[in-house]
């Protein structure tokens, strides 16, 4: 079984800036791509930013120069830096990761549960 656990989500002044966790746990065999959507009040759930196992980067272009996605594979966690939040950065976000679980054939998706990062004017 595998678990994606986030933190960092909070309330922030417009400017300010957050950073959010996400950690898997569980059997895991390997890891592929990890990254970040957000899903704000009444709107699609989007992509933030995501991070393939290669190491390259792809960012929503809303969020380009802002925020910035890592990655420590030792930890089998991922990172997201949030900058200069403005007030439409308000939504629940959400970490998925590309899972191979240990002992069980191919690559499956993994959600996070959520947090909520509020962005106030």
């Amino acid at each position: 079984q595998v678990q994606l656990v986030e933190s960092g989500g909070g309330l922030v002044q417009a400017g300010g800036s957050l950073r959010l966790s996400c950690a898997a746990s569980g059997s895991i065999s390997s890891i592929n791509a990890m990254g970040w959507n957000r899903q704000a009040p009444g709107k699609q759930r989007e992509l933030v930013a995501a991070m393939p196992s290669g190491g390259s980067t792809n960012y929503a272009d809303s969020v380009k120069g802002r925020f910035t996605i890592s990655r420590d594979n030792a930890k089998n966690t991922v990172y997201l830096q949030m900058n200069s939040l403005k007030p439409e950065d308000t939504a629940v976000y959400y970490c998925n990761a590309k899972i191979k679980v240990a002992g069980i054939a191919g690559v499956y998706d993994y959600w996070g549960q959520g947090t909520q990062v509020t962005v106030s004017s």
